[in-house]
């Protein structure tokens, strides 16, 4: 395993994802290896993000709530422990709803809209005549995520720095208006892995757009994602030299096969001709057949007893609440607002 985060201990660690569908490759590089190292030595929460699923899927609901299920499954099959770390659902956290509701008054409109992150996935999402209020406000309600867990360290991609640097900005606010330290800013932790394209080389990997290996992909899901694969278009003929650069196939490989110096004598053989598409691919697939095979499994078991991921999943938001529901307290007295607390 590669790139892994042993020297970080002792830190409070929010992570999550959205349920709108399984967990892919892209996942298991970018953020769930590091996540099993993380929860050796550090304060670890990961949140299944459901009502964040529901801001560009209101009209789906199904989709976030058949997946809830599906995302704690491939979290238990990687190796993330429920004894380790805490596995909670957003939706079953009222009082991440009611710090939301808080913070709004601290931010504007035009703020929000100023934010590149959104502004991107406003135009991916297709919501430029018509934005719900959930997504435009969905950088506030990570931001109560963030801090009603009082998170020190937050795992995030470079897309993911904004919404850091506006949670502290609203950390900075609530100090303010408290006059004194209330909130603590958080920091991102970048992953160490490069950001893992789709198969066909265009985007990154998506679950809304189908260019993914799961991790509970079929043997021959897996084996028809990787013919299918971008490599190197002037690559016609086995003997020709190859581009070993946006070759979608070496970057896999580079991710996943164990034997990095293997990897670079099979780059110096495309490049230099002699190395033919079908047997890098048929390399590729080796590998990732034999790391996906045992997630596959024990994910498919987990799937099978459905009350045991529901029992880890509500007995991790009752863990979940009880931090929250503190949080919130700390944040109603610098508004004024706990009037009937004993």
């Amino acid at each position: 395993m590669k790139n892994l985060t042993n020297t970080i201990q002792n830190q409070i660690i929010l992570t999550g994802d959205r349920a709108t569908g399984p967990l892919h490759l892209g996942h298991y590089v970018g953020s769930l290896q590091q996540r099993v190292e993380l929860q050796k030595h550090n304060d670890q929460t990961i949140l299944v993000a459901d009502m964040q699923g529901l801001t560009d899927n209101a009209t789906n609901p199904s989709k976030v709530s058949s997946n809830i299920l599906n995302v704690v499954a491939d979290y238990l099959a990687v190796g993330i422990e429920p004894t380790q770390t805490t596995i909670c659902l957003q939706s079953q956290l009222p009082a991440l709803s009611e710090i939301t509701m808080y913070y709004s008054n601290l931010v504007t409109i035009a703020r929000l809209e100023r934010n590149p992150t959104v502004k991107a996935e406003i135009v991916s999402k297709g919501f430029q005549r018509s934005i719900p209020a959930g997504f435009l406000t969905y950088p506030i309600s990570q931001a109560a995520d963030i801090t009603a867990f009082n998170a020190s360290l937050v795992p995030v991609g470079d897309d993911q720095l904004p919404m850091i640097e506006q949670t502290n900005e609203i950390v900075r606010k609530i100090n303010s208006l408290a006059g004194k330290k209330v909130l603590t800013e958080c920091q991102p932790l970048l992953s160490k892995s490069s950001r893992l394209p789709s198969t066909d080389g265009k985007t990154k990997m998506s679950k809304t757009m189908g260019n993914t290996i799961n991790l509970g992909s079929s043997p021959k899901q897996i084996s028809a994602a990787i013919k299918s694969m971008y490599t190197d278009p002037m690559h016609l003929k086995v003997n020709d030299p190859g581009r070993v650069e946006g070759n979608v196939v070496f970057t896999y490989l580079d991710a996943f096969h164990p034997d990095a110096s293997y990897v670079d004598k099979l780059k110096q053989h495309y490049r230099a001709g002699g190395l033919g598409d079908g047997e890098t691919k048929r390399i590729l697939e080796e590998c990732l057949q034999e790391i996906l095979k045992p997630i596959r499994q024990e994910r498919s078991k987990l799937l099978s007893e459905p009350n045991y991921l529901l029992r880890i999943l509500q007995q991790g938001s009752e863990t979940a609440r009880q931090k929250t529901e503190r949080a919130l307290n700390d944040i109603k007295n610098v508004f004024g607002l706990n009037l009937f607390k004993c």
